[in-house]
């Protein structure tokens, strides 16, 4: 499983797996511990987490979601050291340092709330991905 396989849906909580395409839309499996499948029709928005980029200042614009995520497991193993309710400050701390180059006027506070919800729920549900997608990381990078 990676990234492709995982989806968001505006409007709804958590993270979904990606089960298989239908005529109308896509069956998701929420990744939580009640399995839940939802049909997403034409009438939900249906993000892949591999189509997700924060924004950044340097030349590119954007910064994947997936090597964000990636950068985050490594530097932290899940311990991300936020308080259970942290505030503007802090999380904005947190993604500079994680992401130097993020543009702040561009992602809001709800934005890096996500994505830490986001990476604790595939850090508890699917650690593999996190793990698969570092070593792919390091083969590129020894090549």
């Amino acid at each position: 499983m990676n990234f492709k396989d995982i989806a968001t849906v505006s409007g709804k909580p958590g993270l979904f797996k990606v089960l298989k395409p239908t005529r109308t839309g896509v069956i998701l499996e929420s990744l939580d511990a009640k399995k839940a499948k939802l049909v997403a029709g034409i009438s939900h928005r249906v993000s892949i987490l591999a189509d997700i980029s924060i924004y950044t200042l340097n030349e590119e614009g954007a910064e994947p979601l997936e090597s964000v995520m990636q950068k985050i497991e490594v530097e932290f193993q899940g311990d991300l050291g936020l308080d259970s309710n942290p505030d503007e400050a802090e999380l904005r701390a947190f993604m500079k340092h994680i992401l130097p180059e993020v543009d702040e006027s561009r992602v809001y506070v709800s934005d890096i709330k996500k994505l830490i919800s986001w990476y604790k729920i595939i850090h508890e549900q699917m650690p593999e991905v996190l793990q698969a997608s570092d070593d792919a990381t390091e083969e590129k990078e020894a090549e």
